[in-house]
Parts: C-alpha cells; sequence; structure tokens
C-alpha cells in the first residue's frame, strides 16, 4: 500500500464512524471487511469505490440507512474531485461559489446571465446560504443519478458543479428577471424547497438551467397538417425539438387514410404508416446529446380507416415494413366509442379527407359536450348513414382487443379519452384539444401550422411564411409528497413552485417559433405530485381502501386550491395570460363544473374573474421516473414495484429499498404494484383526476396472463369515472403471488 493511498483511506475513517454513529449503524465488523479487502487486493481499484460496495452488500429490509452511507462516501469523491478541479480545500467541502460561476462562465458552460444578471456581493451572499448538510438527504441512488447526469463538468468531464451549488444556479437562472428588490428573496426560497427535496423540477430544467446549450420545457405536442409540405415541416420540427430534449407527441388524425384520393385521383394515398415510420427514423437517429435517444408517441383517432394497422405498429410479429418499433403509440377515444363496445356493437372507420371533402367538416373537430350527447356523435352519425367511399364497419370489441393485444405485448398504445378531454378544457373558447402528450399528463389545445406563401426577396433570400398553430409545450415539476406533506409545507412551497413554472415560460428559448408564441399565448405549466405510495406508508393508509381514495380527493383539492390561488395572485402582480378573457377561469364556470361551492372556493373564483388567472394551464401529473429517484421517493401516482430489489449495474449490484422502509411501513408497501388490485388505482386517479385541469401518466400493472375480460373492466372503468388519460399496461411475465382481482 502506498503512503499515499494509506493517508486517502485514514483521511476517510473518521468521517465514516462519525456517519455510522449519526445513522445508527454498526460500522466496525463493516470497516474490518473492508481495510481486508483492500490489503488482500493489493490496493487495486479506488479505496471509495470498495467502500460503496461494501455499504451496499449491507442492505436489506431491515438495514435501509446504509444507502446514507453509501451516498455519503460518493460524496466525499465529488468533494475531492471539486477540490482538484477548482483548487480549494477538501475540508471546506465547498468551495466559494463566485469563482465557480467565474470559471464555467468562462469555459463556455453557463449562461453569462448568472454573472452578468447578478452582482458578485449578490453572488457571494447566495453563496453563504448554501448547506452542505443537505447533500446527506441523497440516497445513494439519488446522489448518484444526480451527480453522473445533471451535475455540470467542464468538457473533459472534470467535477466543478456540486448538488447544493446546481441547486441554488437552477434557482438564481430561473428568478433572473424578477425586479432586484425582492429577487434575492425568490432565490433563497427557491433553493430552500429544492435543496430541502420538497420539489423536483423537470428533467430538462434540471440539466440545462444556468448553462449555455439546452431548453427547459420537457415536452411538446405537434398537430400534423394534412399535406406534404405540413408533414415534413412537422418531421423537421420534432428532430430539432428531440435534438434539443423534448419528448414530443404527434397527432396524426388530420392525415388522410391509405388509399384516399390526391387531388382527386382515389386510391393514390399511403397512409399514415409511412409517415410514422419516417417519424421512427428521426426519433432513433436524432438523439438528445448523446444521452438519450428521441422520444416520439403519435396519436390517431379510433375512427380514422388506418386505425387496425396502427394497432399493429409495434407488435413483434407481422410485416416489418409495416412497424414502428422506436415510437410509442396513443388512441384517441370517444366516449361513443366506448358505447358500443360495451353494447358490442358496430364501429364505422373513415378517411378524414374524404369526411371533409364529402361531409363538409372535420369530424377530428367536435367532440360530446355532455355525457351522451353533442356534437361529435351527430356529425359520426351522419358520416355513418352517407355513402362514403371509405366507410368501413367492424365490432368495436374487435378493435378493443387489437388494442388490448397490443397493450399487453408492447404497453401501448396509450388512451385518450377525447371528450372527456375537451368537456373539462378551461380554454374551450379558443381552441380544440386532439391528444395528449409522450407521457398522456397534457392535455392543451392544438392546432397545425399552416404553409401559405413562399417568395423570393432581394434576389438570394427565399422567404418562407407560415400561420402558427398552437405548439404545445409543457413545463413541468413536481411536488414530493413523501416528504412536504409530513413536513407540512404545502402553502409555502406552491407558491414559489408556480413563480419557477411561470418564469420559465419567459427564460426559456425554445427552437420552434410556434411553440414559442404558443407558450406565451396560453402560459400553461404542469405542477404535478410524486411520492404517493411513499405518502400513503408514512400515513399508514393501505392502498386497497376507501381511506386511501378519500386521501387523495382531500390532498389533491388542496393542491388545487393553493395551485390557482399561486397564479392567481401572480396575475396580480404581473399580469394574465393573454387569451384569459371568455376561458372558463374568466367565466368561473371551472369552478362551477368541478363543484367547488364551499366559501373559500367561492372567494378564490371571485379572485380570479377580478384579477386574472396568469396560467391557463396548472396541474399536471408526470410519471417523475427519475426525478423521483434524486429526491429518494416514490415515482408519481405508481405504486412501487417491489419493496426491496437489486438492480444491477456494471461493476456491482444496488440493493433498492422502497423510502422509510420499516417496520411500521412494511406492510404498506408489501401489497406492490403487480399484486395490488388496479380497480382501487383507478379509484384513487379519479378522484384526483376531478381537481386537476390536465391528466395524470397513470400506469395499469398487470400479470400477462390477466383474462382479457379483466383487462376490458380496467379501462371501462377509467372511462366511466371520468378518466382522461391511462399511459402504459405494464405486464409482467413472472408469476404473481396474492393477484386475486386478476384472476377470479
Amino acid at each position: 500500500m502506498t503512503t499515499v493511498k494509506q493517508r486517502e483511506l485514514d483521511a476517510i475513517l473518521p468521517f465514516i464512524e462519525k456517519w455510522g454513529q449519526e445513522l445508527q449503524l454498526e460500522t466496525e465488523s463493516y470497516l474490518k471487511k473492508v481495510t481486508h479487502v483492500w490489503e488482500s487486493t493489493g490496493s487495486k481499484g479506488h479505496y471509495i469505490d470498495i467502500f460503496i460496495k461494501h455499504a451496499l452488500e449491507n442492505i436489506d429490509e431491515a438495514n435501509t440507512n446504509w444507502t446514507f452511507l453509501a451516498a455519503r462516501i460518493y460524496l466525499h469523491r465529488l468533494y475531492e474531485q471539486a477540490a482538484v478541479s477548482r483548487n480549494y480545500d477538501l475540508n471546506d467541502k465547498y468551495g466559494s461559489f463566485y469563482p465557480l460561476l467565474e470559471q464555467l462562465t468562462e469555459k463556455g458552460i453557463y449562461s453569462p446571465s448568472l454573472i452578468t444578471k447578478y452582482s458578485r456581493i449578490e453572488i457571494e451572499y447566495l453563496g453563504d446560504l448554501i448547506e452542505q448538510k443537505r447533500d446527506f438527504l441523497f440516497t445513494y441512488p439519488g446522489i448518484l443519478t444526480l451527480a453522473t447526469r445533471y451535475l455540470a463538468s467542464d468538457f473533459e468531464k472534470n467535477t466543478y458543479e456540486l448538488p447544493q451549488e446546481r441547486w441554488m444556479v437552477i434557482a438564481m437562472y430561473l428568478m433572473q428577471d424578477e425586479p432586484i428588490g425582492n429577487r434575492l428573496e425568490h432565490v433563497k426560497e427557491a433553493y430552500w424547497a429544492l435543496s430541502n427535496l420538497y420539489m423536483t423540477v423537470a428533467t430538462p430544467t434540471l440539466a440545462n438551467a444556468g448553462k449555455t446549450h439546452g431548453q427547459l420545457s420537457s415536452c411538446f405536442i405537434d398537430t400534423v397538417n394534412d399535406s406534404l409540405q405540413g408533414i415534413y415541416d412537422s418531421n423537421t420540427d420534432i428532430a430539432q425539438l428531440s435534438k434539443n430534449g423534448g419528448g414530443i407527441g404527434v397527432y396524426m388524425g388530420k392525415i388522410r387514410a391509405r388509399g384516399s384520393s390526391i387531388k382527386g385521383y382515389y386510391g393514390m394515398s399511403s397512409g399514415v404508416i409511412p409517415w410514422i415510420k419516417q417519424l421512427n427514423n428521426t426519433a432513433v437517429s436524432v438523439d438528445q446529446l448523446g444521452t438519450r435517444k428521441g422520444a416520439i408517441t403519435v396519436y390517431l383517432d379510433i375512427w380514422h380507416r388506418d386505425i387496425e394497422d396502427f394497432l399493429d405498429l409495434k407488435l413483434n410479429n407481422g410485416d416489418d415494413r409495416l412497424r414502428a418499433h422506436d415510437v410509442y403509440t396513443g388512441v384517441c377515444i370517444p366516449d361513443y366509442f366506448m358505447e358500443q363496445v360495451e353494447n358490442r356493437g358496430d364501429w364505422y372507420l373513415f378517411d378524414p379527407h374524404e369526411v371533409q371533402q364529402v361531409m363538409g367538416f372535420a369530424l377530428e373537430d367536435f367532440y360530446d359536450e355532455t355525457k351522451g350527447d353533442g356534437r361529435w356523435r351527430k356529425n359520426y352519425e351522419a358520416c355513418v348513414r352517407a355513402d362514403l367511399r371509405s366507410k368501413r364497419k367492424v365490432p368495436a370489441i374487435e378493435i378493443m382487443k387489437r388494442i388490448m393485444r397490443s397493450q399487453l405485448e408492447t404497453g401501448a398504445p396509450f388512451m385518450f379519452y377525447r371528450d372527456e378531454v375537451n368537456r373539462h378544457n378551461p380554454n374551450t373558447h379558443i381552441g380544440m384539444i386532439y391528444c395528449s402528450n409522450l407521457c398522456t399528463e397534457i392535455t392543451q389545445n392544438q392546432s397545425a401550422t399552416e404553409f401559405f406563401e413562399e417568395y423570393i426577396e432581394n434576389e438570394n433570400t427565399v422567404v418562407k411564411k407560415y400561420k402558427a398553430g398552437d405548439f404545445v409545450v409543457c413545463n413541468l415539476s413536481s411536488i414530493n409528497l413523501g416528504k412536504a406533506v409530513p413536513d407540512q409545507v404545502l402553502e409555502r412551497l406552491i407558491p414559489i413552485q408556480v413563480r419557477m413554472l411561470d418564469n420559465v415560460i419567459d427564460i426559456n428559448t425554445l427552437p420552434i417559433k410556434q411553440a414559442e408564441i404558443t407558450n406565451k399565448k396560453y402560459r400553461a405549466i404542469g405542477l404535478g405530485t410524486f411520492g404517493w405510495h411513499h405518502l400513503l406508508a408514512l400515513k399508514n393508509i393501505q392502498w386497497e381502501s376507501d381511506e386511501a381514495v378519500q386521501y387523495a380527493d382531500k390532498l389533491y383539492e388542496k393542491i388545487a386550491y393553493l395551485t390557482i390561488k399561486s397564479s392567481m395572485e401572480l396575475s396580480k402582480e404581473k399580469g394574465h395570460y393573454p387569451v384569459f378573457a371568455g376561458s372558463k377561469w374568466n367565466t368561473g364556470n371551472y369552478f362551477t363544473e368541478k363543484g367547488y361551492i364551499s366559501k373559500q372556493w367561492q372567494a378564490l373564483m371571485e379572485d380570479v374573474q377580478t384579477y386574472g388567472i396568469r396560467n391557463g394551464y396548472l396541474m399536471a401529473v408526470a410519471p417523475n421516473a427519475t426525478t423521483s429517484i434524486i429526491a429518494g421517493s416514490t415515482a408519481s401516482i405508481d405504486p412501487i414495484f417491489k419493496p426491496f430489489y437489486t438492480e444491477e449495474k456494471k461493476d456491482y449490484r444496488i440493493p433498492t429499498t422502497a423510502p422509510d422502509l420499516d417496520h411500521r411501513t412494511y406492510n404498506i408497501y408489501r401489497r406492490s404494484a403487480y399484486i395490488l388490485d388496479q380497480r382501487w388505482s383507478v379509484k384513487q386517479n379519479a378522484a384526483r383526476q376531478k381537481h386537476i385541469d390536465q391528466s395524470l401518466s397513470f400506469n395499469f400493472y398487470v400479470p400477462n396472463t390477466i383474462k382479457a375480460a379483466y383487462l376490458l373492466d380496467l379501462h371501462l372503468q377509467a372511462w366511466r369515472q371520468g378518466l382522461k388519460t391511462t399511459y402504459y399496461v405494464r405486464s409482467t411475465s413472472n408469476d404473481v403471488e396474492e393477484c386475486e382481482w386478476c384472476q377470479s
């Protein structure tokens, strides 16, 4: 063992003994084992790796705190690396904040706005607010994920930024344009919210805020126009967004079906499938700076003539020329279809181009205004009666069987209940919602961008002009329910969270101009939640219980109230979104439709009508798979996969336990995703959906041996109870114990 390595080893031992005492861990035998391994291997490998590996090996259901010890050891390495890169004393843990901003700005990593909009005195003041001990809130998977994916490094991947500095940089960047008089207070509040892990920002914001490259929004929704120009323009726009880190939902229901006419010649159109395959190639070839491949979900209406081929797109058998394995699929479903499935009735398929040409209307531009009646079904029935070439009759249940077959094999298509979505759209006065986004939680007005003119200017400049459509932008962040609710901070947290989200709209640099226009027009945000199963465990509430359903109803009503109030207060300060007039926020219909009749709600309704609301769309529950790991909680509104499992990594295994797993919480976690009766999940989500103006990323967890009747009943229950969307059907090939509900 070299002298240098021995000194390094000796330096960390007192820390591990101290951390072990704080975490109530018995570290004596652990240290003996590590030292023995170190000596027996001839000091090969980094001593930190050996410490982490053996700390992780000690994790089980009864010893969960070893993950925090592994995290602290990993942090020690980060502190060492940052101290070397930035040339400061390791004993300080964190170096001076201003020199970090200066160094990474000079290297082209940080945006110059951090040191041009804030004075050195302000930056040094904020640096003094950094709480290094909040690093100890991370589990090992949490700090590993944050450090390897999101902390700013130089172009040689040397460590510069540390976790608390990432939180502070995000806070500074999002508050940079606030009035100077109270800007530092807003930065402090944002740092408080982030550093205590009470909330997380969306992955693009987490990765890119304060940096020179990348944008801050999570995902986008495009509506493709039925023209060659429109199709190729959309593909180019989608490629640009994919390159910059966005997930994309694409509505293709306006594109004519296979065999449709082109310039009056019947049988010429190749339909939507070739264009989807083109998007599939875009998803594969235009990745997000090498961090992950592009992510695209394509949506099609259930009455579109190409729907059957569409439902087979991701299957692993059949003609591969008709397959697109790298995009996801979603189906846009009216109430009438579900009624026909339930009644085992007939369903009719049409070509949207022929409907437009012969009937004089676009069927997709309507919805049923009330349950069981409305303009959509009247127009659909008119199409059924008409003598249309493209009309084809199929049993509705056969289409549903194809949906469920694909879901059990591939997880998709996702379900989008278009009538329910549009009935509860707060901005029906100015638009229509055709589909959702990549992850099914966003529902906002959409329209296709239309090309209308091209000409030559100044001899060598070609100018193209478009009428911009509503190109949806999703700006997301989420409350960590497992931490924020027990600490009773929602009243303090949500106002700063809404302000942060609203500021993303103005700061963000979007590569697509029509998306920028839509972003400013609606000022849409998506405040969501994660850690629901974690919260139930802490409160000792069983998932399969009326108590859990009632608690979801009560909690999400409170979150809705605080979110709407925060946006109203922001409107007082900065003005309402541009198309507020005539919206359901403006008329008060939003509140009456929800049944908000208490004095508190009525007073808020009057305030919104008087002062406006800053954001046209407010709430959406996203999947939060990655950010929930960083925050040490459970993903989204999902149940946990297992109370304890092991993830295989290249060099060693990482045991993962449910958060706060102990003898008190185990009974709640024991009935995990594939054991739980999914009908209770539907009930919970119906209760929370009532209070969310957009939608939810809601997964079904089922064995792949589930009877078709049970899966059908889940879909029918979700539709009947007013869910707007459902996400994956996640099936497992493993035997599922205790799954009485899906076998009886």
